[in-house]
């Protein structure tokens, strides 16, 4: 497979992984500019910049790159390796390395018009949009044109059919506390980085005070956001998929400086 192609599926199937690229070559080197590789995060790879201890260097911190998500030109002297050089060819090569990371994973449950809206706004965000509903015809491509993957059945079952390599985020636009109670549970058991369910902080109460009954940690319970999304007085279905998403976004945004803290 070429490395083309090979991009090309990594994309369709939101995988993870760091093209490489020599972008500059002086003297005598392995490879010369242009000459690619695409390493995946267990260290395999396709293509070459090159074979040896430059490669392995390379490979190294390509896996380095899809961890913190940071670009990087690396500079390698090609002359003494009694001085650290991962070779003796008397050239010098730069490879600029390009992760390539995962969309983050947005699962509506619940395929009603407030589920729509945001299925449409996500999208255009670059979210992969998951959508699942109980009710089969209504978990469909006709239905949903704009979703990525389609999870038909009851809530509670969704987690299973999920990756979670990529930050995942679960928005609950369901019809009411029959349908949150059974699911949440194992909702709550993922490591999902949001939980949110639409509905009245009464509807959320009475849904609470149920799964305590049930014995489910209040430090879990405590991982749901309801009313779901931004107060921002939202009232349409289009509104409220604003106020959700800019909640999602404000959550990645202080996930992302906690990081580089």
């Amino acid at each position: 497979m070429s490395i083309y192609r090979a991009l090309v599926k990594l994309e369709q199937e939101n995988g993870t992984g760091a093209l490489c690229t020599i972008i500059k070559s002086q003297g005598s080197t392995p490879r010369h500019v242009g000459s690619k590789m695409l390493v995946y995060p267990d260290g395999s790879i396709l293509g070459t910049v090159g074979g040896g201890e430059m490669e392995n260097r390379v490979i190294a911190e390509a896996i380095h790159s899809m961890s913190d998500g940071n670009s990087r030109t690396l500079v390698y002297e090609m002359v003494d390796p009694e001085k650290g050089d991962p070779g003796i060819c008397g050239g010098r090569l730069e490879v600029f390395i390009e992760p390539l990371q995962t969309k983050p994973t947005l699962v509506i449950i619940g395929a009603g018009h407030v589920g729509k809206a945001v299925a449409h706004l996500a999208q255009w965000l670059d979210y992969r949009v998951v959508v699942s509903d109980d009710r089969l015809e209504m978990c469909t491509p006709q239905a949903f044109p704009e979703a990525d993957q389609y999870l038909p059945g009851p809530m509670a079952e969704t987690p299973q059919y999920l990756d979670f390599s990529s930050p995942t985020y679960f928005v609950l636009t369901t019809r009411g506390v029959e349908i949150d109670v059974p699911g949440l549970p194992s909702l709550l058991n993922s490591p999902a980085e949001y939980v949110g369910i639409i509905g009245s902080q009464k509807r959320w109460a009475a849904s609470r005070e149920q799964l305590l009954e049930q014995g489910i940690p209040e430090e879990k319970l405590n991982r749901v956001h309801s009313p779901i999304g931004l107060d921002i007085n939202a009232e349409t279905p289009e509104e409220i998929a604003v106020s959700v998403m800019a909640e999602i976004i404000k959550l990645r945004g202080e996930g992302s400086q906690r990081l580089k803290k």
